[in-house]
């Protein structure tokens, strides 16, 4: 079976930032994802600030959560900083559900 990058997604989607009750792909923190024909997985993602001291625990989740897929080949994580993340980044569908508690 061929993963997606929907499968992919799916799974880190479960990964959350500790700091904020919102998952790494809701946040933005996912740049690429990168399948290959044998289910190898390279992702690249980021974290909110250079400083975050929680960078080695965060990618380390993702990892352990993209092993688990079932037929996926080899997992690679990559802690990139470019672009730099801004809060623009940030779902949509996140956005909403901030404004909704605002009001």
């Amino acid at each position: 079976m061929k993963l997606s990058k929907d499968d992919i997604l799916s799974a880190l989607s479960e990964v959350y930032d500790p700091e904020i009750p919102i998952n790494i792909v809701d946040m933005g923190l996912i740049y690429k994802v990168n399948i290959d024909d044998e289910n190898n997985v390279e992702v690249d993602m980021t974290m909110t600030t250079r400083g975050c001291p929680m960078h080695s625990m965060m990618t380390y989740q993702a990892q352990k959560r993209l092993e688990q897929i079932k037929g996926i080949g080899k997992v690679k994580v990559n802690l990139v900083w470019d672009p730099p993340w801004t809060p623009e980044m940030i779902s949509q569908k996140i956005k909403d559900e901030i404004l909704k508690q605002s009001d």
